[in-house]
């Protein structure tokens, strides 16, 4: 008994059960406002926002520092990481065989969502009158935004992954690196202690972000998009137990096995609706099961902006889903062009609220065939889809990081057998003698 009360995934599990109990009954005290406007911060190492009501305030308090946690880890990860691998050409290497994962596995996920979709047609039967619509203006306004430029600089994460690649390439070249690598270990195990101390927080997120989802939209919502939902969850399901499974098979990594290693950082994502809240410890967790530092210092950062293997599922079900809804027949040159366009599009989708809607409208913009206000159906329920698209592109981004450290010979497993098999000694609250 002693030992379940120190066990951190009992406690965010319990915390998701209540907050599920209190948005449902007790909706007036999770949408209470406490604030007056939202407070924004911007700083160069992260951008979030304190929300007003109580729930939301609770969970974004958590995510927003965590979100303080994850470019100094991936800085300090990425730069130590190069460093020790002396070898620029293989950074090189590294990081473009990760894009070309990237590619390649977002654009299966692609193909399955279309092909799902146009198997069980959820969008056929929904009546547009009697759904509530909401504002999409802010989505299409943005539509035709997008570039590769303002992708960069609104991405804090990918600004630090290229500083930390060129300090590491820089001084992994001169005497000076010995020098570096004995400032930054202390201050990556400082960083590390003080990410496991803020985990302590995860039920109070999880609760939060859990009360605001039921209590603001509440479960009756599901009903007229539940064909929608249920396509988008089996399809992520498909996903993850099949693609991605034999994907880790082929390095004979067990999936189920990984999956309970990570299982507590899954169900704060689940919680939160946010991926970020399990980036840190996913990178963590990722090293001491075998990966090498700089290949999740490389993979990790790099497939959280291009590697969104849940969200272009949605991307390509959510479209073929208002297709049908509107009765648009797509043909297959149609299809085959909303699939090439979603290829380029869905990697600005990087992890941030509404870039998802704002990706979409830009493809019903360019094929110019399905209504743009199509997308006021989907804003009800999106919530809830995000939990799915959350855990797939989390379990996504660490299956590509097994996979890379194996096909580069940078994985231990040794490491993973004992991290497979004490999973526990890695969730207990006690934190202290991890580091």
């Amino acid at each position: 008994m002693k030992k379940l009360f120190t066990n951190l995934t009992f406690w965010v599990l319990t915390a998701i059960t209540l907050g599920v109990l209190l948005g449902h009954y007790y909706p007036e005290v999770a949408l209470k406002t406490i604030l007056d406007k939202p407070i924004k911060f911007n700083l160069w190492i992260s951008e979030f926002e304190i929300k007003t009501t109580f729930s939301e305030f609770l969970s974004s308090i958590f995510i927003s520092i965590v979100k303080l946690f994850i470019n100094p880890i991936i800085f300090v990860t990425i730069t130590l990481g190069i460093i020790s691998m002396g070898n620029l050409k293989k950074v090189g290497k590294v990081g473009a065989k990760a894009l070309i994962y990237f590619e390649v596995v977002t654009t299966i996920a692609l193909v399955i969502g279309v092909l799902v979709a146009n198997i069980i047609q959820p969008g056929t039967g929904v009546m547009t009158e009697a759904i509530k619509g909401g504002d999409i203006s802010k989505y299409t306004k943005s539509a035709g935004d997008f570039s590769w430029w303002k992708f960069f600089w609104d991405n804090v994460t990918l600004q630090v992954l290229v500083v930390a690649i060129t300090l590491g390439v820089v001084v992994s070249n001169y005497s000076v690196r010995e020098r570096i690598v004995e400032f930054l270990t202390p201050i990556s195990k400082k960083i590390f202690w003080g990410l496991h101390k803020v985990m302590l927080m995860a039920p109070i997120g999880a609760f939060g972000g859990m009360a605001y989802t039921i209590g603001k939209y509440g479960i009756h919502t599901l009903l007229p998009l539940g064909k929608l939902m249920l396509t988008v969850y089996i399809t992520m399901a498909l996903f993850v137990f099949v693609v991605l499974y034999f994907i880790l098979r082929y390095y004979q990594v067990n999936l189920f096995k990984f999956l309970r290693y990570i299982r507590e950082e899954l169900l704060i994502v689940l919680g939160t609706s946010s991926s970020e809240a399990g980036l840190p410890s996913l990178m963590e967790k990722l090293e001491r099961m075998g990966c090498s530092k700089s290949v999740v210092g490389l993979v990790v950062p790099a497939g959280y902006s291009f590697n969104l293997d849940g969200t272009t599922i949605y991307l390509s079900m959510a479209v073929i889903f208002l297709a049908q809804v509107f009765n648009v027949h797509l043909s297959l040159t149609q299809i085959l062009t909303i699939i090439g366009i979603l290829m380029v599009t869905s990697k600005g989708a990087a992890g941030v609220t509404g870039s998802g809607f704002i990706v979409l409208a830009s493809t019903l913009t360019a094929i110019k065939v399905i209504p743009v206000e199509g997308l006021a159906l989907l804003l009800g329920v999106d919530r809830f889809m995000s939990e799915a698209r959350a855990i797939t592109n989390f379990i996504g981004n660490g299956v590509a990081t097994i996979w890379i450290a194996n096909n580069e010979k940078e994985f231990d497993r040794r490491k993973m057998g004992y991290a497979f098999g004490h999973v526990e000694h890695f969730e207990d609250i006690k934190t202290d003698n991890l580091r």
